[in-house]
């Protein structure tokens, strides 16, 4: 008699505890897979000439992004007009530029911080977000841009060269430096994922 009540405890405990686990526990479920940041986006940066860290995650997730590495003294600058017409354009569809500056090719972006905001903001009217000075050549690059590379199978050879990632975090391409902002084919790429069509 003592074994079998001592049966039926056990059997009704056992019971009690798979009725009380998470039907959604493992990390694989659709709830914790759509709260989840994306690799390629769980960085923080500070914003050009702020003290703030920005999680780029928190703030971009679900948009599309196109990552530049800029300069201020560059061939390649006046891609800045570019870059703002884009994000003027299709800001509303979910793009969203991310500017970088980056001081590794011939010293071309050699002021602090808040002299290269006020230079965007003056000559070329940056309203896009502006991030922190980091490195992104190759044997220096920050760990986004080693992320982003790994993802492309490319580095930023000169500044102003473009990482394209989609709403979902998975770097669709990268886009040289010669490949302005209004390129065609870049235009293409950038209206066939945007998140609000």
């Amino acid at each position: 008699m003592n074994w079998i009540n001592s049966s039926m405890l056990i059997m009704a405990f056992a019971a009690a505890l798979l009725l009380s686990k998470p039907l959604h526990a493992d990390a694989t479920s659709p709830s914790s897979v759509s709260s989840s940041c994306p690799d390629t986006l769980n960085y923080s940066f500070r914003r050009l000439g702020e003290d703030k860290l920005e999680n780029l995650c928190d703030t971009y997730k679900g948009k599309l992004i196109l990552v530049v590495n800029t300069a201020s003294k560059c061939a390649f600058t006046p891609q800045y007009d570019g870059l703002e017409s884009l994000y003027r354009q299709y800001k509303a569809k979910g793009l969203v530029v991310l500017g970088f500056p980056s001081n590794d090719f011939a010293g071309q972006e050699p002021g602090t911080e808040k002299e290269i905001l006020s230079f965007c903001r003056l000559t070329y009217s940056v309203e896009f977000p502006m991030f922190e000075k980091i490195h992104a050549a190759q044997g220096k690059a920050d760990p986004f841009f080693v992320t982003l590379a790994d993802s492309t199978g490319e580095y930023p050879g000169w500044n102003f060269h473009k990482y394209l990632i989609a709403p979902d975090g998975k770097v669709i391409r990268s886009f040289r430096s010669f490949v302005k902002p209004t390129d065609p084919e870049l235009v293409r790429i950038i209206e066939e994922n945007l998140p609000h069509g």
